[in-house]
């Protein structure tokens, strides 16, 4: 059984927390002190992002689509990698007071019947679909979060299409769209110093 979008405000904390303690623990070299109950739905697969933000700026985002290990999990492991996200600079002791952390879980990608550009944009609703395309090893995706700053359906799946190395305003013949849900949980600053 897998956990969708949907988890209880506490559990959802936790996972925040949770990430924001994976990230700590990396920065000051200790060990990582969480423990999550076997009953837990935290422990049934589950996919996740965990998004690192300073001061409203992009640190990090990494993800998983498909759940492929217990949520609890899969969020220490973004969260960790989010830390050194290939597409910015690397996470230090000085980001720490003022880091964001957001945790987004994810519901199960399900298919969009969409044979044009025009009737993806069409059924997408915004605020709520994040989005992925594929075309066999490419793939690329949106967070429903990215509404805020592409509110505009044909601009969202345009941006995407470019993020995937697709031309935007075109549809190429053999990209797929699928659709998922996401609730997210924070973690916010600010926080203690790291002392050397």
């Amino acid at each position: 059984m897998t956990v969708t979008a949907a988890l209880s405000p506490a559990d959802g904390r936790y996972l925040a927390r949770l990430a924001a303690d994976a990230v700590h623990a990396r920065l000051t070299g200790s060990p990582l002190a969480a423990t999550v109950p076997l009953d837990s739905p935290l422990c049934r697969d589950g996919a996740s992002f965990v998004t690192l933000e300073r001061a409203g700026v992009l640190r990090g985002c990494v993800g998983s689509l498909e759940a492929v290990q217990p949520l609890h999990r899969d969020v220490v492991r973004n969260a960790v990698q989010a830390m050194r996200d290939p597409r910015l600079p690397p996470v230090t002791v000085e980001d720490w007071p003022g880091l964001d952390v957001k945790v987004s879980v994810l519901s199960r990608a399900e298919p969009v019947a969409a044979k044009s550009r025009a009737a993806l944009v069409a059924g997408l609703r915004p605020g709520e679909d994040g989005l992925i395309l594929r075309d066999g090893a490419r793939r690329a995706t949106f967070l429903p979060a990215v509404w805020v700053k592409l509110p505009d359906a044909e601009q969202f799946v345009d941006a995407l299409l470019r993020k995937g190395g697709w031309p935007a305003g075109e549809w190429p013949a053999r990209v797929e769209a699928l659709r998922y849900t996401s609730t997210e949980y924070h973690d916010a600053a600010p926080r203690p110093e790291i002392s050397a």
